[in-house]
């Protein structure tokens, strides 16, 4: 997404992606740049916000009380005054693993920039509420989607930088399995998550690195789904054996997603795994064909666990921003 200076309209459209984060590469940061992240923009869910200027100001939908927050927090520290009736029309699952906060945040400062004629800038607008912590995958997706890694977080309170994107082959698709009634760990559950975690080893991290760049990158634009999906199921048993003394002993927060990713492994879905602290899990198969096959074999049996499937693609842009 460029970072254009938009006219001041009345009304204001965001469509912001869902993103999946697939792991760390150096959580510890044995050479000062901690954590580094690897992930890609998916078409679904995502979060859509409509903003127009009014008299009284108004939230309706998802997340009122966290867009509340970010609504005066923005227009304190962006200078845009007024008043506003926010709408948010669909919004990420929270705490899913799939970067629902990040995308609502971004969102909504994007949508109040580009109503007030600022450019918008989305790294500016994840270092004003905090987004961006340990990961640049949310903030990257929203700007300009594809496949993602960024560098980790240095010493400077901004995000981390990205230092590679390629694009998601466009006949690829990703089935979701996602279980509405459990959260992955946030908040100061998740900060006390990550103090309480063992050192990673270098020579783990080293490997992790390895994969990445010499296996998993090439395979992208090799459009080998067979070596990138090896290669992401590596890195979601090293990462997901990492994180399981936080999430009860397992790679998984969601043992009833657990067993739908492994039958979606038997039935030929490649690169399983969950992202980030889940409960969302996810299997990548080659073709529509192949995901619709798979989606019709396993949805009933997923909805007597609880479950929902669905069907995405990677996403290869970012946000929509449309003004009227």
């Amino acid at each position: 997404m460029p970072h254009h200076k938009p006219a001041a309209a009345e009304k204001s459209r965001v469509l912001a992606p869902a993103r999946l984060h697939l792991g760390f590469l150096d959580p510890d940061g044995a050479l000062g740049r901690r954590f580094g992240s690897v992930g890609l923009a998916i078409s679904n869910p995502a979060t859509e916000i409509e903003i127009v200027r009014t008299d009284k100001t108004a939230i309706s939908g998802h997340e009122q009380h966290r867009a509340q927050e970010l609504l005066t927090n923005f227009q304190t520290t962006l200078g845009i005054k007024g008043h506003y009736n926010v709408a948010i029309k669909s919004a990420i699952p929270a705490h899913a693993g799939l970067g629902s906060g990040t995308q609502l945040a971004l969102a909504l400062g994007a949508g109040l920039q580009a109503l007030a004629g600022q450019p918008v800038v989305p790294g500016d607008l994840g270092a004003l509420v905090s987004r961006g912590a340990r990961s640049a995958i949310g903030i990257a997706s929203f700007e300009n989607g594809g496949f993602i890694i960024d560098g980790g977080k240095g010493d400077a309170d901004r995000p981390p930088p990205v230092v590679a994107r390629a694009e998601i082959p466009d006949q690829w698709r990703i089935v979701l399995a996602l279980d509405t009634r459990a959260q992955g760990i946030h908040g100061k559950r998740e900060r006390e998550a990550f103090s309480k975690l063992e050192p990673l080893s270098k020579a783990t991290s080293a490997h992790l690195c390895h994969v990445t760049m010499m296996q998993m990158l090439p395979a992208l634009h090799d459009q080998d789904l067979t070596s990138f999906g090896a290669a992401v199921s590596e890195m979601q048993a090293i990462i997901g054996n990492y994180f399981a003394p936080a999430q009860g002993g397992s790679a998984f927060s969601s043992p009833e997603i657990e067993k739908i990713v492994q039958k979606m492994g038997h039935l030929g879905g490649q690169g399983l795994g969950q992202s980030s602290w889940g409960p969302t899990g996810f299997a990548f198969l080659d073709s529509p064909d192949a995901a619709e096959r798979l989606y019709a074999t396993l949805v009933e049996e997923a909805k007597a666990s609880g479950l929902e499937l669905l069907v995405v693609s990677g996403r290869n842009h970012g946000a929509q921003i449309d003004l009227g």
